[in-house]
């Protein structure tokens, strides 16, 4: 009984310890545009947009890894929208965002900054007209 226990154990370490051996994943790349391809990179890249536009931010990671992703876009100065996805890519990896609005953009200063695991990796301004 007490070798079961003790093969439980080690197992169980084992476990714990590959689990928590995935790398962060690393940005290489921040993409904005208005239209997305079927593999979540930009299609259209652009940093001017129209009111009426759709509003994409794409993260490319070169290697595999886990991590929280973010984005969070600003008006102005202030914070608007903020939309996290947890993501796990053997290899590289491109994960996109849609900034949304009820109704059309504002003229305006725009960015978008994008977090990994809770830290600023990467930031791209751009503007409504």
């Amino acid at each position: 009984m007490k070798r079961r226990h003790g093969r439980a154990a080690v197992l169980v370490v084992l476990v714990l310890t590959i689990a928590g051996c995935s790398q962060p994943l690393h940005v290489s790349t921040l993409q904005l545009g208005s239209k997305l391809n079927g593999d979540n990179t930009v299609g259209t890249h652009t940093t001017r947009f129209k009111p009426d536009d759709k509003i994409y931010a794409a993260v490319l990671t070169d290697a595999t890894g886990s991590s929280t992703i973010a984005a969070r876009w600003s008006y102005n100065g202030q914070m608007v929208s903020e939309e996290e996805r947890m993501v796990k890519y053997k290899g590289a990896g491109a994960t996109a965002f849609e900034f949304k609005s009820a109704s059309a953009f504002p003229v305006g200063e725009y960015k978008v900054d994008i977090l990994v695991d809770g830290q600023t990796v990467a930031s791209r301004e751009f503007r409504v007209e």
